[in-house]
């Protein structure tokens, strides 16, 4: 078959319309990114925009890493300590029902009844005590040095009223205000018994 005997026929309209593509269809061709002019390095070292951190410049350095851990020998170690082994004397039952407060150098320290050991740094120690109830009442302080790894037992009692102060040392104490209490109750029983007795003597 030559090609004149295709002189006479029409092309298909397959034919047409593959000569004819709109080339906005057509796929795109692989080939070079073009160049971006805004995607070069901002001034000062940043990195440009919409870049992901970390990939423009130096690595990030860690959130915490090259950081000395607490305890660690070096320049951040810790400082030597020692321990108040304080006794707040007394119970809920026989003292106050709240606990008598503590402060050391300062700080709120918290306490309970009994024996509990507290750890400080090694150094001067200011301890001031008081309880409290309607009023604060009870106080009492102790100034001491501790030396690093050294226990100092302190004991400490509250008075037995709200009239006076508290009592401190290194050795058990005594609860202050026994001679008011016993006191003010001779006079309560005084006073009834002259209650029960004039109406007495006066109906006679």
């Amino acid at each position: 078959m030559s090609p004149g005997d295709f002189a006479g026929q029409e092309p298909s309209a397959a034919t047409v319309a593959s000569q004819y593509r709109d080339p906005m269809t057509q796929p795109p061709q692989p080939g070079p990114v073009p160049h971006d002019p805004y995607a070069q390095a901002q001034p000062g070292g940043q990195p440009p925009y919409g870049a992901a951190p970390g990939q423009y410049g130096a690595p990030q350095a860690q959130y915490g890493g090259g950081q000395p851990q607490y305890g660690a020998p070096g320049p951040y170690q810790q400082a030597p300590m020692g321990t108040v082994a304080l006794t707040v004397q007394g119970s809920v039952m026989t003292s106050s029902m709240l606990t008598p407060s503590a402060t050391i150098n300062g700080h709120h320290v918290a306490t309970r009844y009994g024996r509990q050991d507290i750890p400080v740094p090694a150094g001067p120690i200011h301890l001031e005590m008081s309880a409290q109830w309607m009023r604060t009442y009870g106080q009492a302080a102790l100034d001491f040095t501790i030396a690093p790894g050294q226990t100092v037992p302190v004991f400490y009692a509250a008075p037995l009223h709200q009239f006076t102060t508290g009592s401190i040392g290194y050795e058990k104490q005594k609860r202050k205000g026994l001679g008011f209490v016993l006191g003010l109750s001779g006079v309560v029983v005084l006073m009834i018994l002259l209650l029960a007795i004039i109406p007495a003597l006066l109906s006679q």
